[in-house]
């Protein structure tokens, strides 16, 4: 694949990992209740949930993106308003100012290890997310199963990173992520880019 549309995906997918979801705000609430002990499985957590995840939404989406132009441009069509619904959803939240809530930690680390693959793995709404955007960065003229796995394995290893990052700084993450005022602006910032992504997903050309 060609490395501008490679480095265009680095950087979504680098703001969209910045901003706090369920994930994000496990590896933070267990960190602070675990001390750094439990950094290696939070991550080790997260890069597994990830896989998880990336793994079920490529089953059968590569076939599927290969086998013409009309399917490719169904999903694109689909991932895009899929994108820009998911954009207009947190511009909403951070304009009402909505408040994350970060969950309880259990009490061992293997509850904490399960839990955290569990928030990151299974959750359809990020399977579902994954559909959406990875097509969105697909040459259709080039091989789209190898695309797919280069950039599943490139969000992995992004993932993986982010998650060291906040589990390292969790006590700092968690004093930001009290602010209001820092929500709103993560809120904002995140549903800004969704909604960019769709837009430009619905208008961009296609292969005939």
């Amino acid at each position: 694949m060609a490395i501008e549309l490679w480095l265009a995906f680095v950087a979504a997918s680098a703001v969209m990992l910045v901003i706090p979801g369920p994930t994000i705000l496990t590896v933070i609430s267990y960190s602070i209740a675990h001390g750094r002990r439990a950094q290696l499985p939070l991550v080790a957590a997260v890069a597994l949930g990830d896989s998880t995840a990336l793994v079920l939404s490529l089953l059968g989406l590569g076939a599927l993106l290969a086998t013409s132009a009309f399917w490719f441009t169904v999903i694109k069509w689909l991932g895009g308003l899929y994108l820009l619904y998911l954009g207009v959803k947190l511009l909403r939240a951070g304009a009402s100012g909505a408040e994350l809530e970060r969950p309880a930690a259990p009490g061992s680390r293997g509850r904490l290890f399960l839990n955290t693959w569990l928030v990151t793995a299974l959750n359809p709404k990020g399977i579902v997310f994954f559909v959406a955007f990875l097509p969105q960065f697909i040459d259709p003229a080039a091989d789209v199963s190898r695309q797919l796995w280069i950039l599943a394995i490139t969000f992995v290893a992004l993932a993986t990173l982010n998650a060291t990052l906040y589990a390292a700084f969790a006590s700092s993450a968690a004093k930001l992520l009290s602010s209001g005022r820092a929500q709103r602006r993560f809120k904002l910032a995140g549903g800004s880019l969704l909604s960019v992504a769709g837009v430009w997903a619905l208008l961009a050309r296609r292969a005939a």
